[in-house]
């Protein structure tokens, strides 16, 4: 005899323990001999499995303590027995025998039987029916039902269920119900078990169940208790027992029972013949012999298993028999029919058939499929693997002779590994995980579990002849495996956990009662895995080559990142907490394997600020200088990490290194649009700044939704970005004023970048804001300048109006136009065929039209023309607001407002300020504060309405184009209120160029008016005035030959152009501009052009008109057209001028 394990409770899980236990009382063997009960003077119970992994113990935890925390009193057990099948615990405490004694004169007749308690239990199918049908689904019996994993195969082979514990899991105090699984955070799949209540009418003349199996698929579960079995589809919720009840009876199962391509296969004693007996039942038939087959048996069977289409038995008189299987369509119904292939005698290696624990067939083999003859034998079965007493025992097929298919004979057996509970393999292939697949998966009691492990070698090269082809690596896990998901890297098991509760009936007598003593018990499903153990087995070993292989195969699982930052981790505890030097450390092994996977820095910076500061240096003196990794991050783009690594270099360097890193993060998180990282790198500095190192700012996980939607500008203030009725102010505009420092949307944002602009770390911050803010406009992306200054609440008027006459000029209107058209994804506008004789150039017609949309209540601001029907004394009412109110707007005026303005007022200064929306035709305006947070495109209900009202305008085929050719030219609803926010803050900052090229894409012929009559003003540099002439000749030239759906709108603004040109050379034409009136004839657009409202649209009507003279297009006669003369008259509401 020899040692083979010791049951022993540790102190590191039960300090001081052997005081609290005393000598060990008693020791009970469950009936299946697969758990061991043992119980110690002091008390307590413990159950163990056979090689010693400790399942439960009730000496610490719940088990000791009330739910108030208050210690328990440990009870005495005088004598215990198991109950039919290890289902139920019998105790009797000896505490209540004394009492019993003591009292039994004067205690009354119920109190002497209330020492007696039954614990339940549930257990693992394994333990007595070891078949490899499906391992990889965990399934439980109790007495009376079943508890498995739910999900389909795939779902369960990508992870979805998990559990690791026991054998036998114990279920509460007396009285309580089996099991009410709780539920469970686990890494992958369904949370909660599927019970199933096995059928009473089996139970009760079979009770107790002795074995249960579940077919692959997971669906279907076989049950055999003391004569004949039932099965359950759980598809149907049905369970399917035998019609005739004899048959029943007249069977029982010895050797198991497993499924097989739909079939139940069943080693069974036949009571009548009395004959043991090999039996198939198809599934999809009713349960009767009449659908059986059946073959005869010599003797008695122990154990039976299944391996593709073949089955393996172990009889009695210790002989393996081999049978092979074939389904059969002869008939109405599926059949099987059933050959002896052959018989294997282990007499010879075997002292007794009963220490024999599962017999299992396998491909598994000492060769890899590489090293074979045929490499097409890889899913053979060539391998018998035998549980003997815990010695695994392996018979390889002999393939040196001639190759007989199926009757090769056995070399001898070679014994693999001891102290062996459980085996896992599997017959299924995949190219991609062959070390996982071909893997024989072994479970070792307190040694935990081990895995003989293929090794291949790389890109098919021929295999060094000293290399072994398998080897096996130890490892341990927190978990009691039950399961094993091959592909997955995944352990499952059941664990048992306690639930507190306090005695509902109260003490008796002064005393609490026994089931009181014991926490109500549930069983949780758990996973662990196992990768990173295999891993950094094979590095100890110098096998880095086949643990790169093996890691490659497993990158695409979602929790890889995970199982390398356990492998480092792991390592680092325990070689960074060593009291002894490390003679061959195996950090540095672990750093250069992870480096050959893109995840490397975020690895070792995730491990870092999950472990100790005091390991750091021990960490990066292995993996390197995190200021080098740092540089790595930001070369690879990752900023996520980087900022993570910021943390690390703020904890282990000065604050001038942290300093410059961040400099460095900070404008790549602004090049990038980074604004989550950016505001969090604003505080990172000021914190350094102030010398706040103790607190450093958390690393941000996720970018916020809107960093790159819409503008969130000026949340405070209601502004109208879309051309309105109300007039502009009357008096002459101060261009000082307003080129000076700006209010409004920015007022917060100056205020806080000024409340401390005395701190160097604020102005440091506000200059490399301003640097990126002047590289954004430079390179004309006035999206992103839109964004960044919304998010990080940058004071863009302001800046502008420093930078006007600097980087906020415009070199080439040209190129500025296109880009503006690639970044806000608005299309170049086209001019279809036969514009110029278009309907629409009726203005009554179009009044209608604009009248019926308006009903839409789209906000779309181009389809906006209410004005066209104001009366002008309706304007005229509205012209109280100051011109910083009409500059924002952009609203029109009328000509004969500012003509009277012109005879009144005289030059006059007002304050700016932003008056709310009060006028009901701004109730459309697309600028509303709503407006502008908005992040959805054009919603589709607001075209509705259009729709329905073409039947009301009785529109022709060529209306009908016209309207779908505007809608199609216009950009989107988004971009729309971008640009229109935008055109107000250069507008208000004074940067008239911008404000053209604004205007031009959006076509909006009265912000081309305003600027030329800005532009009159002699606070307006001479370079300006000569930019916007030259940008517009050269647009119009542009225009002219590569986009002219440009030409109509530039038609309609050729006298801002013609007045320009002549202003620059001072030479003003009488014929063009009568006296007296300059200013109102600029400012009126041309009566044969395109209307104010048409300029709006992204597609002009008509083709490229021709040069016109000022005049504008005549008549043949000479003479005007009454029909322009009335439509320039009704355009009159949409001419604006400032002076």
């Amino acid at each position: 005899m020899q040692l083979s394990h010791k049951l022993e409770l540790t102190p590191k899980h039960y300090p001081d323990v052997c005081n609290k236990t005393g000598a060990v009382k008693l020791i009970r063997w469950s009936p299946d001999y697969s758990v061991a009960m043992v119980t110690w003077e002091c008390g307590g119970l413990s159950l163990w499995s056979v090689f010693g992994a400790h399942l439960i113990c009730t000496l610490g935890e719940d088990f000791a303590y009330r739910s108030d925390g208050t210690k328990k009193d440990p009870i005495n057990i005088s004598s215990m027995c198991w109950g039919a099948e290890g289902y139920h615990l019998w105790v009797i405490t000896s505490r209540e025998e004394a009492e019993l004694v003591e009292n039994m004169e004067e205690a009354p007749p119920q109190t002497q039987q209330a020492g007696i308690l039954q614990f339940n239990f549930i257990k693992s199918a394994l333990t007595v029916n070891p078949c490899t049908s499906n391992q990889e689904q965990v399934l439980l019996h109790g007495e009376d039902r079943l508890y498995l994993t739910c999900g389909d195969p795939t779902q369960l082979s990508s992870g979805s269920s998990e559990s690791p514990h026991p054998h036998n899991l114990p279920h509460g105090g007396e009285g309580s119900p089996t099991h009410h699984p709780s539920p469970n955070s686990t890494l992958l799949g369904y949370k909660h078990w599927h019970v199933v209540q096995i059928h009473s009418t089996y139970l009760e003349s079979n009770w107790p169940i002795r074995f249960a199996a579940i077919d692959t698929a997971g669906q279907c579960i076989a049950v055999a208790g003391r004569r004949g079995f039932a099965h359950y589809c759980m598809s149907t919720r049905k369970w399917k027992l035998f019609g005739n009840i004899t048959q029943e009876q007249n069977m029982t199962v010895t050797g198991g029972l497993v499924w097989w391509n739909g079939f139940v296969v069943v080693a069974c004693y036949n009571f009548i013949d009395r004959q043991e007996e090999l039996r198939l039942y198809l599934r999809s038939s009713n349960l009767d012999n009449t659908f059986s087959s059946v073959t005869k048996l010599h003797s008695d069977t122990l154990l039976l298993n299944v391996f593709r289409d073949m089955i393996i038995l172990f009889r009695a008189d210790c002989t393996i028999c081999l049978y092979s299987m074939e389904r059969r369509h002869d008939g109405p119904n599926p059949s099987a029919s059933v050959e002896l292939l052959q018989e294997v005698s282990m007499s010879r290696y075997i002292p007794h058939p009963a220490l024999v624990v599962s017999v299992t067939l396998t491909s598994v083999r000492t060769e890899t499929g590489i090293t074979l003859k045929a490499p097409q034998q890889a899913c053979m079965a060539d391998s018998i693997i035998l549980n003997l007493a815990g010695q695994l025992i392996m018979l390889q097929r002999d393939r040196s002779g001639p190759q007989l298919q199926e009757k090769l004979p056995f070399c001898p057996p070679v014994v693999l590994a001891q102290y062996v509970e459980n085996v896992w393999t599997t017959c299924r292939s995949n190219r991609k995980k062959r070390h996982l697949l071909e893997a024989l998966w072994l479970s070792c009691g307190e040694a935990g579990m081990k895995v003989w492990l293929p090794l291949f070698p790389r890109d098919h090269r021929k295999p060094h002849s000293f290399l072994s082809r398998r080897i096996m690596l130890p490892f341990h896990i927190n978990i009691y495996p039950l399961a094993v998901l091959f592909e997955d890297a995944l352990v499952l098991g059941a664990s048992n956990e306690t639930v507190v509760y306090d005695s509902l009936q109260g003490p008796r007598e002064g005393r609490e009662s026994l089931e009181g003593l014991f926490p109500y018990c549930t069983v949780e499903r758990t996973s662990q895995i196992y990768l990173h153990h295999i891993l950094r087995q094979l590095l100890v070993r110098n096998l880095g080559e086949q643990a790169l292989l093996l890691a490659q195969s497993c990158a695409a699982l979602p929790y890889f990142p995970h199982v390398m930052e356990l492998m480092v981790h792991v390592v680092l505890e325990e070689e960074a907490t060593s009291r002894e030097p490390i003679p061959d450390p195996l950090l540095p092994t672990v750093a250069k394997f992870i480096t050959e996977f893109p995840l490397f820095l975020q690895t070792i910076v995730h491990c870092a600020r999950k472990t100790e500061f005091a390991l750091w240096n021990y960490l990066f003196a292995a993996v390197g200088n995190p200021k080098d990794l740092f540089e790595e991050c930001l070369m690879a783009q990752d900023l996520d990490t980087a900022a993570s690594y910021l943390i690390i270099l703020q904890n282990m360097e000065v604050p001038a290194v942290s300093r410059q890193h961040a400099t460095l993060l900070f404008n790549t998180a602004l090049e990038q649009g980074k604004w989550d990282l950016c505001r969090h790198m604003i505080r990172f500095l000021k914190a350094i700044g102030s010398g706040e190192m103790e607190t450093p700012p958390p690393t941000p996980t996720t970018q916020e939704p809107s960093s790159t939607g819409g503008f969130e500008f000026f949340r405070n203030r209601s502004i109208s970005l879309s051309p309105s009725a109300d007039s502009i102010a009357a008096g002459k505009f101060n261009l000082q004023k307003t080129f000076s420092m700006p209010s409004g949307p920015s007022a917060k944002g100056s205020e806080r970048w000024s409340k401390d602009s005395d701190c160097a770390e604020n102005m440091y911050i506000d200059m490399m804001l301003r640097r990126h803010a002047r590289h954004l406009l430079e390179h004309v992306r006035l999206k992103e300048l839109g964004c960044f200054s919304a998010q990080l609440d940058f004071e863009l008027i302001g800046w502008l109006c420093h930078e006007r006459t600097r980087v906020a000029r415009v070199d080439d209107f040209v190129m500025a136009l296109k880009c503006l058209h690639k970044d806000f994804l608005w299309p170049f506008p086209v001019t279809p065929a036969g514009s110029i004789s278009s309907p629409f150039k009726n203005g009554h017609r179009r009044t209608v039209l604009s009248q019926h949309l308006l009903k839409s209540q789209s906000a779309d601001s181009l389809l906006n023309s209410d004005m066209d029907t104001a009366p002008p004394q309706a304007v005229a009412r509205n012209s109280n607001h100051t011109w910083l109110d009409g500059l924002g707007a952009l609203g029109p005026t009328e000509p004969t407002e500012m003509d009277t303005a012109l005879s009144h007022g005289g030059p006059q200064t007002q304050e700016a300020f932003l008056s709310p929306l009060t006028n009901k035709t701004e109730e459309c305006s697309i600028g509303s504060a709503t407006d502008l947070t908005e992040t959805s495109s054009m919603v589709d209900g607001d075209w509705t309405m259009v729709d329905e009202n073409f039947s009301a305008l009785s529109l022709t085929h060529s209306e009908l184009e016209h309207i779908s050719m505007e809608l199609a030219n216009k950009g989107p609803h988004k971009s729309q209120v971008q640009l229109r926010y935008l055109l107000h803050v250069f507008m208000e900052a004074g940067c008239l160029e911008w404000c053209v090229v604004i205007g031009l894409i959006l076509r909006e012929a009265t912000v081309i008016k305003q600027v030329v009559n800005f532009l009159d003003s002699p606070e307006v540099p001479h370079e300006t005035v000569q930019s916007v002439r030259s940008g517009l000749l050269g647009v119009d030239a542009w225009a002219s030959t590569d986009c002219l759906g440009y030409k109509p709108f530039l038609n309609m603004i050729r006298p801002q152009l013609q007045k320009l040109i002549e202003t620059s050379v001072e030479q003003i034409q009488p014929e063009a501009f009568l006296p007296g009136s300059s200013n109102s004839k600029l400012a009126e657009p041309q009566p044969g052009g395109p209307s104010a409202e048409d300029s709006r649209g992204p597609a002009l009507l008509g083709l490229a008109l021709p040069l016109e003279p000022p005049g504008g297009l005549g008549t043949e006669d000479g003479g005007v057209p009454e029909e322009q003369e009335e439509q320039a008259v009704d355009e009159g509401v949409y001419d604006c001028t400032l002076s």
